[in-house]
């Protein structure tokens, strides 16, 4: 590991000292949150697979039944039943912290209105258990992508964090480690020089 190019002297060495226990202390601090952050991903990643098993399956259902609905019922009648909807839902998005990270945090607030918006007379049952699915199938779309992103997230900063654990590790605290042990060895060949230059002193007094 190379020096850094500073004076070996013992007010440089106790400044390099103090940055070298700020950045020990630095990099133990992000390894935990680090390691803090691995676990919270690990949790979000296995409730993210979850859930995007569940979207698909309930998705699938609910487009089969509706595939149903327009199979036994003319399409015409299929298409005018809905083509009026009679719900709105409006999505409000905020932000919430997870480790420190801004992560977004989605709800839906629905209207109310009639989610069957035709004369149960005109169609099959097959099209009210479609739109019953689709409407369950918003919801679950809705925490799958705030929970996808928020792994997104979580991922890109664990990988800072890794790099900046990396950089302490690797570079700076054993280049830290190495000057000040240079300056020490400059200054313990300064003190014994000195030394030797007394004693000769003292040799020519003497005679």
């Amino acid at each position: 590991m190379a020096v850094m190019n500073v004076n070996p002297t013992r007010m440089e060495m106790k400044r390099l000292q103090g940055r070298l226990k700020t950045a020990t202390r630095g990099h133990k601090l992000l390894k935990d949150k680090t390691d803090e952050m691995i676990r919270r991903f690990i949790d979000l990643a296995e409730q993210n697979k979850r859930l995007r098993e569940q979207t698909e399956q309930e998705l699938c259902s609910a487009l089969n039944a509706f595939a149903e609905a327009r199979a036994v019922t003319d399409a015409r009648v299929v298409d005018e039943a809905i083509l009026m909807p009679s719900r709105k839902v409006e999505l409000v998005c905020s932000k919430r912290k997870v480790m420190g990270i801004d992560v977004p945090s989605m709800q839906i607030n629905d209207s109310g209105g009639e989610l069957y918006p035709y004369s149960f007379l005109t169609v099959t049952a097959k099209l009210d258990d479609s739109l019953r699915g689709l409407n369950n199938v918003l919801l679950r779309l809705v925490e799958l992508a705030e929970t996808e992103k928020t792994c997104n997230m979580l991922a890109e900063e664990i990988e800072k964090n890794k790099r900046r654990v990396n950089a302490l590790e690797n570079i700076m605290i054993p280049q830290l480690t190495e000057t000040i042990r240079y300056i020490k060895m400059k200054l313990d060949e300064s003190e014994r020089a000195a030394t030797v230059r007394l004693m000769k002193v003292k040799d020519i007094i003497g005679k």
